[in-house]
């Protein structure tokens, strides 16, 4: 069996070494140039964390992760205003938490793909035909590849969606943020972020920062706006949009990097009737984006991806196997996605009144039982995969 999966991101990765594993012949495209740098700091639980397990990934995850002692809120003077205590919570999953770049996670799944895997970067589908016993691919190269399973893993801007399932206007909810991320160098801001992820305790825009292994400073920024477009320089739109705030935010600014090398994106869910159409499948961000607000893209990601290959091993037909995996993962994606829906005032609070409930409600997560009920509330109802960890 032939799988052609567009995307090497972390759902096209995983699900590529999964199918890889099982002896399919696997071909992987992305239409980037390389492997991405940009993107941002991820807490890493929940289904993925077990599918991770199941693949015996985590020995690998846990030496690329990150110790984060807190997410420390601070004003702009830089003064701490409130916090959540990253020991807290892994201790109330039992352990079962990383904090990880998202280029780290994709290192990873990339380092986990045998030798037989074709992995191709600088090339992706132009056109997708349906056969009589599989699916024909051209590409942008002209070249033409016969599957038997096409796979679109290619994020919320997702082409193979477009090509077979319509534009994706008709597909993506947008959430009212956006967000950036990017890397830059300063040794002053390094040592002062250092152990803990620092947030702007700050409303309808924010900024946090994290100290990396290699010296550098990752920044993220989220601010509110309707709007669906993006910009055409990041570098200048993350400059306009946060300007004005304290603290360190200033001298990040003025470090952003140049626009290819700053992570933008407006913050959105894909909501479809159905991931499936023929012998073509949607997983990732592609079929189901839970937005950053839900807190497990990641996660699910990965999970996702292995479900799907799990089903697609114990059905008769590739169709059979689509169809178990849609009736299987759904739930867990639409409770992801209603998570998200209602964290937006959480994550970004849109008034000061909301930001003054934002941490007191923080503080109440110091007492013993308020800490469980938040992570049951971050992590979702039980992982389809709990049941099978070792």
């Amino acid at each position: 069996m032939k799988a052609v999966i567009c995307g090497a991101g972390i759902a096209g990765l995983a699900l590529a070494q999964r199918l890889d594993d099982m002896g399919w012949q696997v071909v992987v495209l992305e239409r980037a140039s390389r492997p991405r740098g940009q993107g941002y700091m991820v807490d890493f639980f929940g289904p993925g964390f077990d599918a991770a397990e199941a693949m015996d990934l985590l020995p690998r995850l846990r030496e690329l992760s990150y110790r984060v002692g807190e997410a420390s809120y601070v004003d702009e003077r830089g003064r701490r205003r409130a916090g959540l205590d990253y020991g807290r919570f892994s201790r109330v999953v039992g352990g079962r938490l990383l904090s990880i770049m998202r280029p780290d996670l994709e290192r990873a799944l990339r380092e986990g793909l045998s030798d037989r895997g074709d992995l191709r970067y600088g090339t992706g589908p132009e056109r997708i035909e349906d056969t009589a016993d599989g699916v024909r691919v051209t590409l942008v190269d002209g070249t033409v590849e016969h599957a038997d399973l096409l796979v679109g893993a290619d994020g919320v801007h997702s082409t193979v969606r477009r090509l077979v399932f319509g534009e994706e206007d008709r597909y993506l909810r947008h959430l009212g943020f956006h967000t950036a991320a990017f890397v830059f160098d300063d040794p002053g801001l390094l040592r002062e972020v250092s152990g803990r992820f620092c947030l702007t305790d700050t409303v309808g825009r924010q900024m946090g920062f994290y100290a990396l292994r290699d010296g550098k400073v990752a920044a993220f920024a989220v601010h509110r706006s309707a709007d669906r477009r993006l910009p055409a320089d990041a570098r200048a739109a993350v400059r306009a949009e946060y300007a004005g705030l304290g603290w360190i935010v200033p001298r990040a600014l003025e470090k952003c990097p140049p626009h290819e090398d700053v992570y933008y994106d407006h913050v959105a869910q894909i909501v479809m009737d159905g991931w499936s159409r023929g012998r073509t499948v949607l997983t990732g961000d592609a079929a189901h984006a839970v937005s950053l607000l839900a807190g497990q893209g990641a996660s699910l990601g990965v999970a996702g991806a292995y479900v799907l290959a799990e089903e697609l091993g114990r059905s008769a037909s590739v169709e059979e196997g689509l169809a178990a995996y849609e009736r299987r993962w759904r739930p867990v994606a639409e409770d992801r996605q209603r998570a998200g829906r209602a964290a937006a005032e959480w994550f970004l609070p849109s008034s000061p009144t909301r930001l003054r409930v934002r941490r007191m409600a923080m503080r109440l997560t110091a007492v013993p039982g308020v800490d469980r009920l938040v992570a049951r509330s971050l992590s979702g109802k039980p992982s389809v995969l709990a049941a099978q960890r070792p």
